[in-house]
């Protein structure tokens, strides 16, 4: 039996046509919710007034947020872009992003880039090519803590994927990279700094770093210093962590840890410091916000610089 086809008198039309206006409604809605809000701020690093010699808190109720941790950040090379990570108490962390746009600086909002895969992303770092984040996921409960990466496509991010390496053998954190791509991360395994040559953007070999101490550590542009954070090595009766820095000397070792000081250093604890692309600022989180969480602060690298042996 012919199956009849039902025509402008009959009820299938009628019914999408009735149910035409809910569709534009619903896809009206979602294009709403798809518009992306600008904050009122032109100019690099969220159109915020950089700081000299005295810290200062980076874009607060903007990206520095009361209420949650914030740790680990990364501008793309032109400063037209910011990543960084953080998360409420009792809550895993997650990646924000902002972009500098005709109408300024996007509000941030959270990225997944595993889609899924692993829960928990945090520690993003923007490459000098700026074609890749690299960035740690792991698990929840902070198991199986590997780099992994997405590529720039034209308007998006890929598929992340996880870092090819003998690095990620073990469990690791906090990566960057310096203008020639070598890799600078913290294995949490052993809690040392190590380093990864790259080869043909591959990275081969995981060496250890021979700094005497210091963990969640981030290489300048040009390799000749790294800040590290470590507990506070000079008073056996302080329990906070403190920033240091140690010099690349002529002979490819390393000088001793130096802390920052007053400038930089509190009886707070002081973690995740960051290099900015153009080496300007030194980029740190503080936990001096009620209850212990933390907040970015930022300081010219002149600080660091100041401490510098001389020769």
């Amino acid at each position: 039996m012919k199956k009849s086809i039902p025509n402008s008198k009959g009820k299938p039309l009628k019914s999408i046509i009735l149910i035409l206006p809910v569709i534009f409604l619903s896809l009206k809605m979602a294009y709403a919710q798809a518009v992306v809000e600008h904050l009122p701020l032109q100019g690099p690093y969220l159109g915020q007034k950089p700081p000299n010699l005295i810290p200062e808190l980076f874009a607060p109720g903007i990206v520095s947020v009361d209420g949650r941790y914030e740790h680990g950040i990364s501008f793309s090379p032109e400063l037209d872009e910011v990543y960084f990570s953080a998360n409420f108490e009792d809550d895993i962390p997650h990646i924000y992003y902002s972009k500098l746009q005709d109408k300024g600086w996007t509000k941030p909002q959270q990225v997944n880039f595993t889609q899924g895969k692993k829960e928990a992303e945090m520690h993003p770092f923007v490459s000098f090519s700026d074609t890749k984040i690299y960035f740690t996921a792991h698990n929840p409960d902070y198991t199986d803590t590997k780099i992994w990466y997405v590529d720039r496509l034209a308007n998006s991010w890929s598929d992340a994927i996880k870092l090819d390496s003998p690095l990620n053998d073990d469990e690791v954190l906090y990566s960057n990279q310096s203008i020639n791509g070598d890799f600078f991360y913290t294995n949490v395994s052993k809690r040392k700094m190590y380093h990864a040559p790259q080869e043909n953007d591959t990275f081969p070999e995981a060496l250890e770093l021979d700094i005497a101490f210091g963990v969640h550590g981030f290489i300048s542009p040009n390799q000749d210093f790294i800040v590290v954070n470590a507990r506070n090595a000079e008073d056996p009766n302080r329990k906070d962590n403190d920033i240091y820095v140690c010099f690349k000397q002529d002979n490819g070792t390393w000088t001793r840890p130096i802390n920052l000081g007053d400038a930089v250093n509190s009886h707070f604890n002081e973690t995740c410091p960051v290099i900015t692309p153009d080496g300007n600022y030194l980029f740190f989180g503080r936990y001096n916000e009620e209850g212990g969480l933390s907040n970015f602060y930022w300081v010219s690298t002149k600080v660091i610089h100041n401490v510098r042996p001389k020769i």
